[in-house]
């Protein structure tokens, strides 16, 4: 009955304290049945597509124009596939198509699974800084990430499918826009991110396990970069909703 209620009626704003974001690559046949119809997987070399894990500690996450005093903080994670969209007017948008999203707190997952169609959930996360390393783990998801952030690294993971940082970047996130469909209604709703000061800085990765990856039979997904962004104002506009005719 209140389902008009998820599809991002309002802004949102917050400020990103460090964005941790790991990228993997698998075949794109592994990832094509997994996002909708009205999208296509943004691809490396006709081959290869990606599932971006973005661990993100918000500070005073808002509906935009509200008080700082009024916003939340909470530590999120999502697992997200880039992919490609071609508007209404015929332009051909980057993005990122949402999996599942967890969070620290009951308070977010309640809040996501009532203005967004992200599939919020709760879970157990520890971040532990002890400088140089950063980490974060969850029992509950099975996740263990550990990076070194005492300087930028130089080395691609060895099983990265890119040949240089800078190709590896285009695939760093967030990406422009966030889309999700509504298979009933025929309708693409598109979630537009504006930041500023976004300065991913590529990061050496420790260890790396991912329980979602695992539950979704992606073992054979191969690490293709690791970003970070640290102090960041972040800010998602209201949803646009276009309706999607198939060719």
């Amino acid at each position: 009955m209140f389902d008009f209620l998820k599809n991002h009626l309002f802004g949102v704003e917050a400020f990103f304290e460090r964005s941790l974001v790991l990228t993997y690559a698998l075949p794109q046949e592994q990832l094509a049945t997994l996002i909708p119809p009205c999208l296509t997987l943004d691809t490396f070399q006709d081959k290869w597509a990606f599932v971006a894990v973005a661990m993100v500690q918000t500070k005073g996450l808002r509906p935009k124009g509200f008080p700082a005093f009024m916003g939340n903080d909470f530590f999120l994670i999502g697992y997200r596939v880039f992919v490609r969209y071609q508007s209404q007017t015929g332009r051909n948008l980057r993005g990122l198509y949402i999996l599942k999203s967890e969070t620290d707190k009951p308070k977010m997952q309640l809040m996501g699974n009532t203005f967004t169609h992200y599939d919020y959930s709760t879970t157990d996360i520890t971040q532990q800084a002890n400088e140089p390393y950063l980490e974060v783990s969850s029992q509950k998801s099975k996740l263990s990430i550990k990076v070194n952030l005492a300087e930028e690294a130089t080395n691609l993971p060895s099983a990265s499918p890119f040949d240089s940082w800078k190709e590896a970047r285009r695939f760093a996130g967030p990406m422009p826009f966030t889309f999700t469909y509504l298979p009933q209604k025929k309708q693409v709703i598109l979630i537009e991110g504006v930041r500023q000061n976004w300065r991913p800085r590529a990061v050496e990765v420790i260890n790396h396990e991912v329980g979602f990856l695992e539950q979704r039979g992606f073992a054979n997904a191969q690490l293709a970069n690791a970003f970070v962004i640290e102090n960041v104002p972040y800010f998602w506009k209201k949803g646009r909703i276009e309706l999607w005719k198939s060719l």
